[in-house]
């Protein structure tokens, strides 16, 4: 872009829009609905109160909301392809060097039954179970900053059971039961096959303890930071699984225990002390799984699996939390850390992009118009990402490679 997009120069964040609407409008198949698509990211970006089809027709200067409704319904475009285009822009403005692919779900809490995806479960916004319909998103994240590229709507088997019931909510036939893991998988996959320059993955919990999804980042060669809970047992071996978290912590001699230097901007999640195990070591040609056999960490091409523990900082709970890490020997205690704090990172985007941009305020209830909302919520996202990205200056120089080194199990 030629415009500098800062929070001082108001007009560059028009024509940084319409920088990045230019790289989808051969998504849109026709004139009207792309200039409808622009004028409703605008809305989105807008300072109104709620941003239901109403109110965005009235900051567009339309009497009635019907041209935003045959956006969301009727209107030719697929949001899928244009997810595409936005993960390359998002990329492009976040830069390449560094990048974290980070998955999270967040609730959309709805009354009654004919939402699509609605139920009553557990939603991780709330963190209890409430009627609601689950998105699955899949972040980008760089030093730089984090931007929502990529989304699926989760449909319970109550509903993927029930083809009537889909049908009458928009659900394609095609569509049938798929875990979150699965969803992120596929995004995940996506991603790749898009060109996305990101090495690694973090995700929470859920999708720690899903082993296709750990034994499908292994296959591709994509290391991951996953979060586990104590009572998850752990791969120390070929064709084994050994010990919980919680028993392998609790084995964590004193001087294992360090305090990192990595940013933390304040934040209590991140302060407290690290440790890290070796659980696991194989060689590329082994790779296929953490039940892969053990190669020689002195290889090249050397991948190995850890523990990294936080102990909270005195006075901030006594609540440890685990994550379940795969990556190429050798990789810095550090970069382990920074990987999981973009996974906590996309949980704070979701929740800014509810309340900056409309995300969850959104008055359908078909699958399709779900998808095509939340795709526009993540363009006027991207673009505020993009914003911000610039205004802090150019990117922090590439750190130097990770030191390779000898198994060990506790990182003294």
């Amino acid at each position: 872009m030629s415009e500098e997009l800062t929070a001082d120069n108001p007009e560059s964040w028009v024509s940084g829009l319409d920088a990045l609407f230019a790289q989808i409008a051969g998504r849109f198949r026709r004139v009207e609905p792309r200039r409808q698509a622009r004028s409703y990211v605008l809305g989105l970006l807008a300072p109104i109160e709620r941003k239901s089809s109403w109110q965005l027709a009235e900051a567009a200067g339309d009497g009635r909301p019907d041209r935003m409704q045959r956006l969301l319904g009727s209107a030719r475009w697929d949001p899928r392809e244009v997810r595409e285009d936005l993960h390359g822009y998002v990329v492009e403005q976040l830069g390449r060097n560094g990048g974290v692919l980070v998955v999270d779900d967040i609730g959309f809490a709805k009354k009654g039954t004919r939402s699509a995806g609605v139920q009553r479960q557990s939603s991780g916004s709330s963190g209890r179970p409430e009627n609601c319909q689950i998105g699955v998103f899949l972040g980008y994240a760089t030093r730089r900053g984090l931007a929502l590229a990529d989304a699926e709507l989760y449909l319970p088997r109550s509903w993927t059971e029930d083809r009537d019931r889909c049908a009458r909510a928009g659900v394609p036939a095609d569509v049938g039961f798929a875990t979150r893991p699965a969803l992120a998988q596929a995004m995940v996959a996506r991603a790749l096959e898009a060109g996305s320059p990101a090495r690694w993955v973090a995700a929470d919990e859920v999708y720690g303890q899903a082993p296709a999804f750990r034994r499908y980042l292994e296959d591709r060669r994509l290391g991951y930071v996953m979060a586990v809970q104590g009572h998850q047992p752990l791969p120390v071996g070929y064709g084994d699984t050994g010990p919980r978290a919680d028993e392998v912590a609790a084995a964590a001699p004193p001087e294992a225990w360090k305090r990192l230097p990595a940013r933390t901007d304040g934040d209590a999640r991140w302060q407290g002390e690290w440790a890290v195990a070796t659980l696991l070591a194989f060689a590329e040609d082994d790779i296929g799984g953490l039940d892969g056999g053990p190669g020689g960490l002195g290889e090249e091409d050397a991948f190995a699996c850890w523990l990294l523990v936080r102990r909270p900082a005195r006075g901030n709970g006594d609540r440890l939390d685990y994550h379940l890490c795969h990556g190429p020997a050798g990789t810095a205690v550090g970069q382990l850390v920074r990987v999981a704090r973009a996974c906590r990172t996309v949980g704070d985007a979701l929740r800014a992009a509810k309340e900056d941009v409309g995300l969850d305020q959104y008055q359908v209830r078909r699958y399709d118009a779900w998808h095509r909302h939340v795709t526009l919520a993540m363009i006027a996202h991207a673009h505020l990402a993009a914003v911000a990205a610039r205004a802090a200056g150019p990117p922090p120089q590439a750190s130097a490679a990770p030191r390779r080194g000898g198994a060990v199990i506790w990182h003294i």
